[in-house]
């Protein structure tokens, strides 16, 4: 019986120290080499091949540094950052883009230049989980506009999905990201007709 626990320390303090005196009593009886044990009030069976893993991004935003005594209890290994351009490449060629190496390789790079360029803010992520919803938003657009040239229904993806959490300053430094990497290509503005007048009213 295994279990992976994904992004551990998102959860509350509290319970995370709960969770740190389950797995001791697990552990212990391990080591005792029992085969039943006392957990939570009750006698179970030891399944001596259990094990338990997790995963966390330390220093990440809005995460719990976990309890001297949670970890003890794991063995710490390093993961390597992903390749952001490959995976990028692949999710749209699965999209039905042709030109998708080069627009991957535009598009990581302005991610990075968007995490050193523009203001540090707790809501603002550009890591895989950002990369990956544009990629599918890009992909749906494409589906919708077949006859849409490929680096305008990207550019489109980034501006519409990252464009609303931005400060002002911050979205004119992402639009000149935006014309640095895509020279010479015009979008087309939306029309948000009924909206806009609406918000106007």
């Amino acid at each position: 019986a295994w279990c992976c626990c994904d992004e551990f320390n998102r959860i509350d303090i509290e319970v995370l120290s709960v969770i740190a005196q389950q797995l001791l009593t697990i552990r212990n009886a391990k080591a005792a080499k029992a085969a039943r044990f006392m957990f939570e009030g009750r006698e179970i069976k030891l399944v001596a091949s259990c094990s338990a893993f997790i995963t966390m991004n330390p220093g990440y935003a809005g995460r719990t540094e976990l309890p001297d005594n949670l970890k003890a209890l794991f063995r710490p290994f390093a993961m390597m950052v992903p390749d952001y351009g490959l995976i990028a490449e692949v999710i749209l060629y699965s999209e039905g883009f042709h030109s998708s190496k080069n627009l991957a390789q535009k598009m990581v790079q302005m991610y990075k230049l968007c995490s050193e360029q523009l203001s540090q803010q707790d809501h603002y992520d550009f890591g895989m989980r950002a990369v990956k919803s544009v990629l599918v938003m890009a992909g749906s657009l494409k589906r919708e506009n077949p006859t849409v040239q490929e680096d305008v229904v990207l550019i489109r993806a980034l501006r519409d999905s990252n464009l609303p959490k931005f400060l002002a300053d911050d979205a004119v430094l992402f639009q000149a990201i935006l014309l640095d990497l895509f020279p010479g290509v015009e979008i087309p503005s939306h029309d948000y007709g009924k909206l806009r007048l609406a918000i106007a009213a």
